[in-house]
């Protein structure tokens, strides 16, 4: 019966969609807005249920109404851009790839049961996106309970690093997809606790309040994980032993290692395991004390980091299997107000989901997300160290001490590095953001107070060729309030030398970060 039902229920959904496609399709803005969008890229269509074949691509607008007429129902395109699609082989070696591919857009696939979610975490990447001074972004409906947000290969730079931006596929998007997922994550759980409570939203979702409820290493930043300690006992041999499991089953009993004999229960304890970090929550309570969050992941799927060649996405104006919904184009600052009704295939109205992005317009976000990379390995391998030698019970004066951000009272500019005290003479061209987001970074780090490091970044501003508006620096330092600060950009990363400020004296060639630069000069004062 339960299979009549869902066999049914399929065969109601495939002819809602091909009721109405043919005659959906057939609209030349349609046609055209889908065209328009397919160029060098792979675009399959799909079948109801299954793809067509791969590789494919549209050669003459008409072609989509051939494959409608086949019996398409919707069509899906590659996020990266080839010199000749139809050449892609899976016989092809990576190095060919390279040199096929042309370049790669950046796509941030949002998805959840609940559309009101998924609109929160649109937002907030939209804002993590203005935030890195990128204003040209693409919005669009995924024509279930998601979004699809795009950046333009062309707002990327050609090559960072001396490696092609074009061969890092798919390394960098993945990269910047982690960045921009941590980026918001904080921010994620107080905007959904901010409008429900946790009882509410479990009664929203059908879920219970603790499976909503993660535990989080504040190590690594990764969940941990709940296991249970539990002690046997031998009544023959009396021996002791303590084993810990990651479920609770009283009916697996462990046999004595002397006598083989079942083991009896004496005691059983919850604790957290972190398994990146090899810990838990027995050990060393300061260090791995573990941080309770909203498991957000539970109520959003946002694809982010699922990253993959060849990874196919529904193109814009498509239509969707389940829904029979068109994924439209919307504006980003009408996601909040954005309802199904607008998706509707005889009410959509076309705009380009492909914005005309400036050239290098989301340079600072690849550099922001490697250099947060860097900076996160190199946590990853210190904390690593540290259990290494809390394991092996190293001597007290032999362990590895936790970096402590110094707090300097109102530092005298004495203390900084050549590129910051000529970055505070102003900016002389076109690179203030990016200059604004290094200052912010590099206060931060030296401990100064909200107020204080507000007084100095309006008096910067005053002295650029062309002062940057009160409105949008406010926005940065809530921003960078709200969340947690990271250092400025190492010295040898090319920030510096864009911005025509890296002068280094001998001091500079001792250290890796204008920070460290401050410290050393702070505490040799000091002295």
């Amino acid at each position: 019966m339960e299979d009549s039902t869902k066999s049914n229920e399929r065969s109601f959904k495939e002819e809602r969609v091909r009721s109405i496609a043919l005659m959906y399709y057939s609209f030349p803005e349609v046609k055209k807005a889908i065209f328009e969008f397919s160029k060098n890229r792979e675009c399959v269509p799909r079948y109801f249920e299954g793809f067509g074949k791969r590789p494919d691509a549209f050669q003459y607008e008409s072609d989509i109404l051939e494959f409608v007429k086949k019996g398409a129902t919707s069509f899906h395109c590659s996020q990266e851009l080839w010199r000749d699609p139809l050449e892609i082989s899976t016989e092809l070696s990576k190095k060919e790839f390279d040199e096929l591919r042309s370049g790669w857009d950046l796509l941030l696939d949002i998805d959840s049961p609940y559309l009101e979610y998924s609109k929160i975490y649109a937002e907030l990447l939209i804002d993590a996106l203005k935030f890195h001074s990128i204003n040209n972004i693409g919005v669009k409906f995924s024509g279930s309970k998601g979004f699809h947000i795009i950046i333009p290969w062309k707002a990327f730079p050609k090559e960072v690093y001396g490696e092609k931006t074009k061969d890092m596929f798919p390394e960098w998007p993945r990269l910047i997809c982690q960045y921009l997922t941590e980026l918001v994550q904080v921010k994620l759980t107080e905007k959904i606790l901010s409008d429900d409570t946790l009882s509410q939203i479990a009664k929203k979702t059908g879920k219970q309040e603790q499976e909503l409820v993660i535990r989080e290493c504040i190590t690594c930043k990764r969940p941990a994980i709940k296991k249970f300690l539990i002690n046997w006992t031998c009544s023959f041999c009396k021996n002791e032993i303590t084993t810990m499991e990651g479920l609770y089953n009283n009916k697996r009993k462990p046999k004595c290692p002397d006598c083989r004999k079942d083991l009896i229960e004496k005691s059983q304890k919850e604790i957290y395991a972190c398994e990146f970090c090899n810990t838990d929550s027995r050990k060393n309570s300061n260090l791995f004390e573990q941080k309770e969050r909203v498991a957000t992941e539970k109520l959003i799927e946002a694809d982010l980091i699922l990253v993959a060649p060849r990874h196919l996405f529904r193109m814009p104006y498509s239509l969707h299997e389940k829904t029979a919904l068109a994924s439209v184009v919307i504006d980003k600052d009408e996601i909040k107000s954005f309802n199904i009704e607008k998706a509707r295939p005889l009410k959509i109205k076309i705009k380009s989901f492909y914005p005309d992005a400036k050239e290098n317009e989301a340079r600072e976000l690849l550099l922001q997300a490697l250099d947060w990379k860097e900076q996160k390995d190199n946590r990853e391998k210190k904390a690593k160290s540290i259990l290494t030698n809390i394991e092996d019970k190293a001597p007290k004066e032999n362990k590895p001490t936790e970096f402590k951000k110094v707090v300097i009272n109102n530092p005298s500019e004495e203390i900084f590095p050549p590129c910051i005290k000529l970055l505070l003479n102003g900016v002389k061209q076109d690179s203030r953001k990016r200059a604004l987001f290094i200052l912010i970074n590099f206060f931060k780090s030296i401990g100064l107070s909200d107020k204080e490091l507000e007084t100095r970044i309006y008096q910067w501003n005053e002295k650029n060729y062309q002062p940057l508006k009160n409105g949008y620096i406010q926005g940065q330092l809530i921003w960078f309030k709200r969340n947690n600060s990271m250092l400025p950009p190492n010295c040898d990363k090319p920030n510096y030398k864009d911005l025509g400020i890296c002068h280094p004296d001998e001091l500079c060639r001792t250290v890796k970060n204008p920070v460290n630069y401050s410290m050393k000069k702070y505490f040799k004062s000091s002295r």
